[in-house]
């Protein structure tokens, strides 16, 4: 029934010679990489005159205008730095290979861990957006935000499970047709306030001019606006990441979706910001600044909605974004030994699908606890891409300086600048930030960091007892090994499954003895009588357990003089079971089998092996009380 559900939501498997035909060509992949930064007009623009709007009232709208401008410079020369960074590592990894490599693990680990948390907050924040601007359309849905969101989330989730192929094909036309809706709303917008064929009543009216007009532009002030609004830019470094996933030629397909990421994104959040500045849209809980502009330029017309949906979509589409690029990250993280093994592991579509599953998980997590609240989840963004870029654009900077090939000098200028504005921003984003929730995402990569180091300490840890060198390897002589293997069966009753045991532990072996531990001695001697009828070889051992317990005489047993054990020797302890064909039956019989075993599996020289004999079903209850005769 699983298998077939699955096959349903995700497609049938696929081979691995299959991967090929998974890859991004340009036009798919734009849309699925680029989503997340071009999304961020929804939300970016909306979180900066939160911040300016009730201090400064309609003066907010200039310092708006200021603050775009230094996003959209600081877009082009992230662009700039990252489109060296995919010359220079066509297999991808982006801000955490280049760290590694030029900075060193701890370096490496932290760009790949404030990686982590970015992709997964972007998600997280994503969806909370899309959700907020269908909530904005039907207000009458706001009190569902969560359940909606987690929907939406399954939905993605289930998409990309299901390939990066199929996943592309899916989500590749939305974020075009909301390109085209937006650039057709700011042509649109820019004409009617030209020609003065606007609402009479703008939100200007709602904006407290009494005191805030009176509020001084302080530094803080703009320095924490330009934070928030540095929230459009997560998502620049995505096409770095994901160059392994683009046809060939990688490295050119990948520099042509992140010049046409930036292109974009300049053209959308610089026209929505003359849109806000001219239409003095103001944030509110339950209607978007976005929501408003196309209110006030088409009014509650269907291209009102069309705009409201392929808003929702986009956002859906940048969460998408984070689904294409944390597993990957997570795959490279894993092999380097940072990471639990099997995030490297391909699922049944070719798509790291632990970690999508992972991402899903954590991303829940987040939607349920900040209640889907895009502005609760906003002052946890941002800051770990920022730690990534910067630590990727320092590690390019000590890249070109190691090389020196080519025309290295101008390269070190561009990365070496951007490493200097990024470390700027962070230290921006983190002190403004720091007590509305940035706290949380200081506190948490520090943390990740030492986790995945210890990871990698206890993976190296493992290989070094495991490891034999090729002299060990000869001098092994496994043929000619002086020990034995000694088997114990340990058996409750003689039964079925217990006799089956003792016949397979036979064949593998000529030291074999059934073990019996009774609570009492009635019962040990009810064991002996029935076992003296099997006339067999194999000894009989019975260990009374005045305190009842099970995995302790078997020890005792094993050490004692009785069982006269030689060091070295292999015991196989092989325990009988039996299996019942329903799952709810399972409650109704104890499984000290379960207990024993990981008892015994404490031992070095202890190997365990559970024989379960299958057991048919039992049938319906009358048939049950018709034949009484059949239970005795």
């Amino acid at each position: 029934m699983f298998d077939k559900i699955k096959k349903v939501l995700i497609g049938k498997p696929l081979q691995n010679e299959e991967i090929q035909g998974q890859k991004y060509t340009v036009f798919l992949g734009l849309p699925i990489l680029a989503s997340d930064a071009i999304s961020s007009v929804a939300y970016a623009i909306e979180e900066i005159l939160i911040v300016l709007v009730p201090v400064i009232g309609l003066l907010a709208y200039r310092q708006l205008t200021y603050i775009s401008a230094a996003i959209i410079g600081l877009l082009l020369i992230l662009t700039f730095s990252y489109r060296q960074t995919i010359m220079a590592y066509p297999n991808g990894g982006g801000s955490y290979i280049v760290a590694s490599d030029n900075l060193g693990t701890v370096a490496g680990v932290t760009a790949g861990a404030s990686l982590a948390v970015d992709y997964i907050l972007t998600v997280a924040v994503s969806i909370s957006s899309g959700t907020a601007a269908i909530t904005s359309a039907f207000p009458h849905l706001f009190p569902y935000t969560v359940p909606i969101c987690l929907f939406l989330l399954v939905l993605i989730m289930l998409g990309n499970l299901r390939g990066i192929r199929e996943s592309s094909m899916l989500f590749s036309i939305p974020p075009y047709i909301f390109f085209l809706t937006m650039m057709v709303t700011i042509v649109v917008g820019i004409v009617k306030y030209a020609t003065g064929n606007v609402p009479a009543a703008t939100a200007a009216s709602n904006v407290q001019l009494t005191t805030a007009a009176l509020q001084p532009v302080s530094l803080v002030l703009l320095l924490s606006a330009f934070a928030n609004g540095c929230s459009a830019l997560t998502g620049v470094e995505a096409v770095s990441n994901a160059i392994p996933n683009f046809k060939k030629p990688q490295v050119k397909n990948a520099q042509r979706v992140l010049l046409l990421l930036s292109l974009f994104v300049l053209l959308i959040f610089g026209g929505v910001t003359v849109l806000a500045v001219m239409y003095h849209a103001v944030p509110k809980a339950n209607n978007t600044v976005l929501s408003q502009i196309a209110a006030s330029i088409y009014g509650n017309s269907a291209m009102y909605y069309i705009v409201q949906a392929t808003t929702a979509i986009i956002l859906l589409m940048a969460a998408n974004t984070s689904y294409s690029d944390f597993p990957l990250l997570m795959s490279l993280i894993s092999r380097d030994g940072f990471a639990p093994r099997q995030l490297a592991h391909r699922g049944d579509r070719l798509s790291f699908s632990n970690g999508i599953i992972v991402l899903s998980s954590v991303a829940a997590v987040l939607l349920v606890v900040f209640r889907g609240s895009t502005n609760r989840l906003i002052p946890l963004y941002a800051i770990g891409v920022f730690i990534s870029f910067t630590l990727s654009q320092f590690g390019m900077f000590k890249h070109w300086l190691s090389r020196r090939e080519g025309h290295w000098m101008h390269k070190a200028v561009i990365n070496g600048f951007g490493a200097l504005v990024t470390a700027v921003v962070v230290m921006i984003i983190g002190v403004t930030k720091f007590p509305k929730g940035a706290w949380i995402v200081v506190v948490v990569i520090p943390i990740l960091v030492i986790t995945m180091l210890n990871v990698k300490r206890h993976y190296n840890a493992v290989a070094t007892q495991l490891n034999m060198e090729p002299e060990e390897l000869s001098a092994a002589d496994i043929d000619n090994s002086v020990y034995c293997n000694r088997v114990i069966v340990p058996i409750d009753s003689l039964n079925k499954a217990s006799i089956r045991a003792l016949k397979y532990a036979r064949t593998i072996s000529d030291h074999v003895v059934a073990f019996n531990v009774s609570i009492d001695v009635e019962s040990g001697e009810k064991v002996k009588k029935k076992y003296a009828l099997l006339n067999t070889s194999i000894p009989l051992q019975v260990q009374y357990s005045p305190y009842r317990k099970i995995a302790e005489p078997l020890l005792e047993y094993i050490r004692s003089e009785e069982y006269n054990y030689i060091k070295g020797d292999i015991i196989t302890v092989i325990l009988p079971e039996f299996e019942v064909e329903k799952r709810w039956q399972h409650i109704l019989h104890n499984d000290s089998g379960k207990y024993l075993s990981s008892m015994l599996m404490q031992y070095h020289h202890i190997v365990v092996a559970r024989m379960p004999l299958h057991l048919k079903g039992e049938g319906i209850l009358f048939d049950t009380l018709k034949k009484p005769e059949a239970q005795k």
